[in-house]
């Protein structure tokens, strides 16, 4: 009884269908959608066209942004050319130029002391103004290209704390073997020194963590204060304070002789860094992808360190601790033209020097027969204006592209 309950299953139907050849053990005779078929998959696979290179657009926007800021800075340097105690109207300030490669179409300055004061005073300054600006700048953009972070400065990694250090030694020991250049070297060699130390202690086992390098940079910022600290403790009032004004930066007393000796580093440095903008934006897409690739990630981060020890030490030599500069301008660069590194470090280049150029005019006329230093007003031009453009970013959606 229990087996007349059980139901069945009747297996599908295995008769072959008619016309597909199957019923008569013949092949499958293929219809003009199956050629069409197999022909599709036999087309090769479309290759997709490169995307390396950014935009045109934006090609476009760093283009009109460099002529932009070259035209600023060529208007600024020709407004700081003409202010200061004497002032030099535009057209003698051209005519002092053209006159020094042989061509007198302008007048030169009709002022007994305004030929002097150009030769000798304004244009020394205005031409290492112009260097150490674009140096700091190129440092900044450098320094954030390698740990992939908007807040890296060229102080993370202790060069300008070291050069304080090796400027505050001198100073205190009156060191003179060297004349006027003892301080500058002493300041060169020790941000170069602290530089590759704190390279040095984060490397382990043939590499260099990013959080470990940020971390003995933190550190070694922390000793180098240390030492400022007891060294201006310890400094008669006369050094102590050449070593306060020499960390808060000045362009006094800026002279060819000095422009001689950063010109060729600062140089040279800056097209090296933009030598390496490519594999900076490889790396921006992480360790793991920029060495699939084939990007020699050690290698970058070492160029990266001698770079900006090279730039930071000449620049902060003559002109001390100007802060702000590195940290700002490649950002706000950033903003607008987009992280492609190459136009990024190019227009580093001017906009460092812009800034720089603007903050020392000011530091030369806001206070008659006195020159504030420079690196207070670089931070109260910078800081307000960076802490705006984070703001009004990220209501945008993030600052960091």
């Amino acid at each position: 009884m229990r087996d007349a309950n059980v139901t069945t299953t009747t297996p599908p139907s295995t008769t072959p269908r008619p016309g597909t050849g199957a019923e008569t053990g013949q092949p499958k005779r293929r219809t003009l959608f199956d050629r069409a078929e197999v022909r599709e998959r036999r087309r090769p696979e479309p290759v997709a066209e490169p995307t390396d290179a950014p935009p045109r657009s934006k090609k476009a926007r760093a283009s009109l942004l460099a002529a932009v800021l070259t035209i600023l800075l060529i208007a600024g340097c020709l407004v700081s050319a003409m202010i200061g105690q004497l002032y030099i109207p535009p057209l003698e300030v051209l005519g002092f130029l053209l006159n020094q490669v042989g061509i007198d179409w302008l007048p030169g300055p009709s002022h007994e002391f305004g030929a002097a004061a150009l030769a000798e005073v304004r244009f020394p300054r205005l031409v290492l103004t112009v260097l150490v600006g674009a140096a700091l700048a190129v440092a900044g953009a450098l320094m954030q290209g390698i740990f992939g972070n908007p807040l890296a400065e060229p102080g993370s990694v202790g060069v300008s704390a070291g050069a304080a250090v090796g400027a505050s030694f001198s100073i205190l020991f009156s060191l003179t073997f060297l004349g006027p250049f003892t301080t500058p070297t002493f300041a060169f060699v020790a941000g170069l020194i602290t530089t590759f130390v704190v390279y040095s202690l984060s490397r382990s086992g043939r590499r260099t963590d990013v959080i470990t390098l940020i971390l003995t940079g933190v550190a070694v910022n922390a000793v180098c204060g240390a030492l400022i600290a007891f060294i201006t403790f310890s400094a008669p009032t006369q050094a102590r304070e050449q070593i306060v004004f020499w960390q808060m930066g000045s362009m006094n007393g800026s002279r060819w002789e000095q422009v001689w000796l950063v010109a060729p580093l600062i140089i040279v440095g800056c097209i090296l860094a933009i030598g390496i903008g490519r594999q900076l934006d490889l790396l921006s897409l992480g360790e793991k992808a920029a060495r699939h690739v084939g990007v020699n990630v050690e290698r970058v981060r070492l160029l990266v360190m001698i770079y900006v020890a090279l730039l930071v030490s000449a620049a902060v030599a003559f002109a001390g601790i100007i802060a702000f500069v590195g940290l700002v301008v490649p950002h706000i660069i950033r903003m607008i033209i987009g992280p492609s590194h190459r136009a990024l470090l190019l227009c580093s280049v001017l906009g460092g020097a812009l800034l720089l150029t603007i903050a020392d005019l000011g530091a030369r006329t806001l206070v008659e027969y006195a020159d504030l230093p420079i690196g207070m007003l670089t931070s109260l031009i910078g800081g307000p204006f960076f802490f705006y453009l984070i703001r009004r970013s990220r209501a945008k959606g993030g600052a960091w592209s």
